[in-house]
């Protein structure tokens, strides 16, 4: 999974959407939280501005607040909201009812009149938010009025709106995260297209990649096809020259076959065997490569044949051999079955299986095909000894031969599985009843 490229894709948007979100969080708190405060000093600054009003001098230089601010809170003990106006010249006080015995301690810089903000100390030690300005009058009096609000008040609605803000945000970061991964899974749609694409040649289906893909993917899927390209024709060119090969190695070894002949008739029997079992090792080795070279590098998607024709085809010619006069044969296939498979390899698989049965079989050969689950199956099954369980797997094993009748190669069996395994096909060996079942499993094509 960690491989994955929508895995990694989606992880590294899910981490950046959070990371986002979370930055988001914080900045949407701090602007918040700062634009409260800006209410707040306005707040604060109207009410300064009422308490100066109300501020003024009596005849005797005392300080007189001719009324109390508007806001009831200021008339509650301790309520968070306070005032305060002080006399610069005596440092005398006059304070709203919400400070009890309490003071604000102010800077001791007076200033020249203008509005200032400050952060000071409560009655119960709180941060309190504050505003203040020196008044001076026209006989060059001055008081110093202030407004204070508890900051608890702000971090209050700040905590409120962050408790609503944080559910938005999680859906959001939802939202963002399933957009994303259908984002994902579409931008990666033509990958799996590709995929498909090589399925296909794997599965010898086409032998190119047919496939229209994005720009920036189709680079790779025309370098793919360049690389199959060349690779069809470096395995022609090895076919050919294997055929070549082997029908270069196949006259003279008829000639070394008349050779063995005139060493026998001089009475040079030993010397005749083994030359002869030097040639037969040639001889099957010549047999391989031809069989070999009939595969073509690429298997066509589109090879078929029908199989009855191609059985009787087979069982005719075995018929005629000294051995086969001597058997019944029996083929069990539909008339218009086709296999998907190109006819002259059929003719391969079977000719391999039939003659082999024909070796070992007591009175009758039978071929059977059917159709099932996206395959065709064919089965050659002999009423001979069998093969013993031990020896089954050996029996595909190119060069070993199991028939102690003698004739036989020990390349059989494995040329039908090459030829099998390059239809994207497998081969079954098991003992019947009585002989053995070779059973072959050919995918139909898609």
């Amino acid at each position: 999974m960690r491989n994955s490229i929508r895995f990694r894709l989606w992880s590294a948007a899910a981490i950046s959407i959070v990371i986002a979100l979370a930055i988001a969080g914080v900045g949407l708190r701090y602007l918040f939280e700062l634009n409260l405060e800006r209410r707040v000093v306005s707040e604060l600054t109207d009410d300064l501005n009422e308490l100066i009003a109300a501020t003024s001098f009596t005849a005797d230089g005392r300080l007189l607040v001719a009324s109390t601010l508007a806001d009831q809170r200021f008339s509650s003990p301790l309520s968070g909201h306070y005032w305060q106006v002080e006399d610069m010249a005596t440092h005398s006080l006059v304070r709203s009812r919400s400070l009890w015995d309490a003071t604000l301690a102010l800077p001791k810089q007076a200033g020249n009149g203008e509005l200032r903000k400050e952060e000071l100390k409560g009655p119960g030690g709180e941060l309190t938010v504050a505003v203040f300005r020196t008044i001076t009058d026209a006989d060059g009096r001055a008081f110093r009025a202030v407004v204070a609000e508890d900051h608890r008040n702000v971090e209050v609605s700040v905590g409120e709106y962050v408790r609503d803000l944080a559910p938005a945000l999680i859906v959001l970061a939802s939202a963002l995260m399933g957009a994303f991964f259908i984002q994902i899974t579409v931008g990666l749609a033509p990958l799996e297209s590709l995929r498909i694409a090589v399925k296909n040649v794997i599965a010898q289906r086409t032998a190119r990649l047919d496939v229209a893909a994005p720009s920036e993917v189709q680079p790779l899927a025309d370098e793919i096809n360049r690389l199959l390209d060349a690779q069809e024709k470096a395995l022609s060119r090895a076919r050919s020259r294997a055929t070549d090969l082997a029908h270069g190695l196949k006259t003279p070894l008829q000639v070394l076959s008349a050779d063995i002949r005139t060493l026998r008739k001089k009475g040079e029997s030993e010397l005749a065997d083994e030359i002869e079992k030097s040639a037969s090792a040639i001889r099957r080795h010549v047999e391989r490569e031809l069989a070999r070279a009939r595969l073509a590098p690429g298997v066509s998607g589109d090879a078929a044949c029908l199989v009855r024709e191609v059985a009787s085809g087979v069982v005719a010619v075995v018929k005629r051999t000294p051995r086969g006069k001597q058997l019944s044969f029996i083929i069990d296939a539909a008339e218009d079955l086709m296999a998907p498979v190109d006819e002259g390899d059929l003719s391969e698989i079977l000719g391999n299986l039939v003659e082999n049965a024909t070796r070992f079989a007591s009175s009758v050969v039978q071929v059977s095909a059917s159709a099932s689950a996206g395959e065709v199956i064919i089965e050659v099954v002999d009423d001979g000894p069998g093969i013993p369980e031990a020896a089954l797997n050996a029996a595909l094993v190119r060069g070993v031969q199991l028939d102690s009748k003698g004739g036989g190669n020990g390349l059989g069996l494995a040329i039908v599985s090459d030829i099998v395994e390059a239809y994207g096909g497998r081969l079954e060996m098991a003992n019947a009843n009585s002989g053995l079942a070779v059973t072959i499993h050919l995918p139909r094509h898609a």
